[in-house]
Formats: structure tokens, sequence, C-alpha cells
């Protein structure tokens, strides 16, 4: 199930148009665990309870995410949840879009579990998409999804994906072979989210028009970052720019931010 929607906040784009006529934007890709703080291995156990009943520090997490995607131009979201009991019926990806003062936001449901959970990913935007579709990926589970944005003339025409992998090797060759043949021939792409795997894995990948950063910054856990599990794949087109790890230690992974640089067409 795919949801869209449009907020009263700040319609205008923080990305740059440059002198060489290209534009440059700040994209965000975050696994937000439905906003529950990890901050050791023990708390999977001790906090296991906030994945199916709402916790009064829910809407302080919130605020504290909003703060860190309000300086993005487009953000990915995994492990939101669209609206249910454990966070008492709030969408999560619409709050922080009105939070955050972006102009758009949209989500896919993965898994609807209400009236406990309802799983999902999705996105932020300051610009308004032209066209989103949802995409269901190969899997022996349900609930792996795949969300392509288009963007507009001023964004330069970028096509977003936003992903969430599956842990196990097998399927998740199958998804990226899946999510390779989403990607246009020509034009700039940018694929975002928690891939579950390292940068080896992907470069392994024959004939992907995607390309990967040759130093991935490990996001997980965040409490002490070990493994490069979220990810900013481009296309030759788009000119990608410090690529980093943000230290905002909210969920279990970190927030991984690039500054990227997209040619500006014509009209």
């Amino acid at each position: 199930m795919l949801l869209l929607g449009a907020t009263a906040g700040d319609t205008t784009s923080i990305g740059k148009a440059l002198p060489d006529r290209a534009i440059r934007l700040r994209v965000l890709s975050y696994n937000i665990q439905i906003g529950v703080q990890t901050a050791r291995y023990g708390d999977y156990l001790t906090r296991a309870w906030r994945h199916a009943l709402p916790g009064s520090g829910m809407p302080a997490h919130l605020d504290r995410l909003a703060e860190v995607v309000r300086h993005f131009d487009f953000v990915a979201i995994q492990e939101a949840d669209a609206g249910s009991l454990r966070t008492g019926f709030v969408n999560q990806i619409e709050y922080l879009a009105g939070a955050a003062g972006f102009a758009s936001w949209g989500l896919s449901v993965t898994r609807d579990l209400r009236p406990i959970a309802c799983h999902a990913l999705g996105f932020l935007s300051r610009y308004r998409p032209t066209r989103v579709v949802e995409h269901v990926l190969p899997s022996s589970l349900p609930g792996r999804r795949v969300v392509g944005i288009d963007l507009g003339a001023d964004a330069g025409h970028l096509h977003v994906l936003v992903a969430h992998l599956s842990l196990g090797a097998r399927a998740r060759r199958r998804q990226l072979d899946f999510v390779d043949a989403l990607v246009p021939v020509a034009g700039p792409v940018l694929l975002l989210g928690d891939l579950n795997c390292g940068a080896a894995a992907l470069r392994a990948r024959r004939g992907s028009r995607l390309l990967v950063s040759a130093h991935p910054p490990a996001t997980f856990p965040s409490w002490q970052p070990r493994l490069a599990l979220d990810h900013i794949l481009h296309s030759a087109e788009v000119r990608l720019h410090r690529l980093q790890a943000l230290p905002v230690p909210i969920s279990d992974h970190l927030p991984l931010a690039a500054d990227i640089e997209v040619p500006a067409r014509l009209p």
C-alpha cells in the first residue's frame, strides 16, 4: 500500500543551482527503528516491548529525528511505522515531514499488523515528486519493498530508489537484481537505504549502472559502528561528495548523509 502526502511546511528546496549548470542536493538515508533508542545490544531485549506497545519517550525521539532530517533536501527512511498502537497511532513519516518542514512525503506499508504495528519505509522531499511507484521485492517472506520517486526539473530529473533489503544473502542478491532492472537506462539515479550488506557484495553485481562508494562509512551498530549496512549508490551522472555517517545514536543505525551534484537540464 502506497501513501503520499503534502504538508504546509517550507516548499522551497535547500538545493542550490551551481554556476556550471549543476544542482547540489543534500540527501540522507536513515533506518530509524520506529524511534526506539538503542545504545547497547542488551537494549534489544530490555526494550523489545517498545516494538508492540507505546512508550512515553516516543514523541521526544521523533522530535530529535526531525532535527536531524530538517537539514536535507531528500531523506530515505526505513523501519518507520505508518500509525499503530506502538506509536500511539502516529504516522511517523507524516509527522517528520510536518515537524521538519518538508513539502512532500510518501510511504510504502511493508507489513500491516494493525492495530499493533504497521511497518513502512518511505521518503521526505523538498521537491514535489512527479511520479512515485511501489514495487514488491522478491523474498521468501513478505514485507520487502522498493519505492521509485521521480523528481522534477528543479532537482535535475533525479530518479530515486528507496529500499530495505533482506538479511539473507540469497534473497538479497535477487532483490539487487530486481532493483537494477528498475534503474532507467539513462539519467541521474540514486539508490538509498539499509541494504543489509557491505560494499564488497554490492560491487560483485554485474551490469549495474549504480556505483558504490570506495569506502562507505560504518553505520551499525550506532553505539560502536563496525558494519557499513546503509548505502547511497549513484549512477555516473551523479557526483557524490562528502559521504558520512552522522554521529546521532538515536536508532541502532547511524544516518548516512551525502552531498551530491546533478546536471541541470536546460528547457
